[in-house]
């Protein structure tokens, strides 16, 4: 009986424990669901292998707090510091450009740290596509436009 007794404590202990020991789990209203958004890697094109090596990672989704707005996000590593790289969200693929979503100024650069990484946000008039190919880009530099540092395809949410 005393066996069965501290098994059952046991297995209590351990399914708390699991559960988070009774903690509350907090939640962000403002956090987007991956599901409901357009996700992209993003990587440094092939051609600039061994110059530069950026990483990171961007979306887009629509602003909870503001019918007919996007929110595009991007956010790299890797990076030299303290450079300062425009990004865009684009309509078509890498390599394959369609021009730029929305007014290129509504776009803050990316202004990168110390340890190589750098994010920003962009708020844009305009609804969440449905369909179509979108990209996100980031470049060298405002003088150097032409040269892609880092270029990811968007995927589309989950229906």
């Amino acid at each position: 009986m005393k066996a069965r007794h501290l098994i059952g404590l046991t297995l209590l202990g351990l399914a708390l424990t699991s559960c988070g020991g009774g903690k509350p789990v907090e939640i962000n209203p403002d956090a987007q669901s991956v599901s409901s958004r357009w996700n992209a890697v993003l990587s440094t094109p092939a051609g600039l292998a061994g110059v530069t090596d950026i990483k990171g990672e961007g979306w887009v989704a629509a602003d909870p707090k503001k019918q007919g707005q996007i929110i595009a996000h991007v956010a790299i590593s890797n990076a030299v510091p303290n450079g300062v790289h425009p990004w865009h969200v684009h309509r078509g693929e890498c390599g394959s450009d369609q021009g730029i979503v929305g007014p290129a100024d509504t776009y803050e650069p990316l202004k990168v740290k110390d340890d190589g990484r750098a994010e920003s946000t962009a708020k844009l008039a305009s609804s969440l596509p449905r369909s179509g190919r979108y990209f996100i880009n980031v470049h060298a530099s405002a003088k150097n436009m032409s040269t892609i540092v880092a270029c990811g395809n968007l995927a589309p949410p989950s229906q």
